[in-house]
């Protein structure tokens, strides 16, 4: 695969996971309205924790089977369905919910670092999206360039949780409704189609 068309496929098939409402983009509006963009830095840090230990484990596990033809489409056909679900889910929950509704905090604890384990590694979308959207992409990555290739494409991912995360807590802390601005919704729709679109092209190659 073109390095430049690996970028695309892991910034378009995660861009959707960092910026979509969940406990972790919660946490981050609640807290960031105390602490500005440093809470949002924190969260970043504890979500990259999390996040890099489960992909080098899932990457070492993938790397002993991921030549196996079964193993290669059934991870396809699973990643394919729940990226097709989930963008579904994602349009249908960005038209209907009231934004007001969405901002509700929820539970949260004092210590940053913890929450940020918390929300990410207890996330069951996270957990879900790594079994199966996320291994196709180790799976690529492995064959793109081993290790080496997971660790880009975790680079490629990892940015914009880091510009998301701290730049929602800052604005948070200004008093900005991040949630209220207008591109917000359309982007999240588009993101939602983009999760479909790649979730055919997943299953396409197993089935013809």
């Amino acid at each position: 695969m073109d390095i430049l068309i690996f970028v695309i496929t892991v910034i378009g098939l995660t861009a959707s996971g960092a910026l979509a409402p969940g406990p972790l983009f919660f946490a981050t509006i609640t807290h960031g309205s105390k602490h500005g963009a440093k809470s949002g830095l924190i969260f970043s840090i504890a979500h990259t924790v999390v996040e890099f230990s489960l992909i080098m484990l899932f990457a070492l596990g993938l790397l002993t089977i991921a030549s196996e033809p079964i193993v290669r489409n059934v991870i396809g056909i699973l990643g394919g369905s729940v990226l097709i679900l989930f963008g579904v889910i994602q349009i249908r929950n960005t038209i209907r919910y009231n934004l007001e509704e969405l901002k509700k905090p929820k539970a949260s604890y004092r210590h940053l670092f913890i929450i940020g384990l918390v929300f990410t590694g207890l996330n069951p979308y996270f957990i879900l999206w790594w079994l199966t959207v996320g291994a196709q992409l180790i799976i690529i990555a492995l064959e793109f360039a081993a290790f080496r290739g997971v660790v880009f494409m975790f680079i490629c991912h990892i940015w914009m949780d880091y510009v998301w995360l701290t730049g929602v807590a800052y604005f948070s802390k200004k008093g900005t409704d991040v949630m209220g601005l207008k591109w917000y919704k359309p982007l999240m729709i588009i993101f939602g189609g983009i999760l479909i679109y790649f979730g055919i092209t997943f299953i396409i190659p197993v089935i013809v």
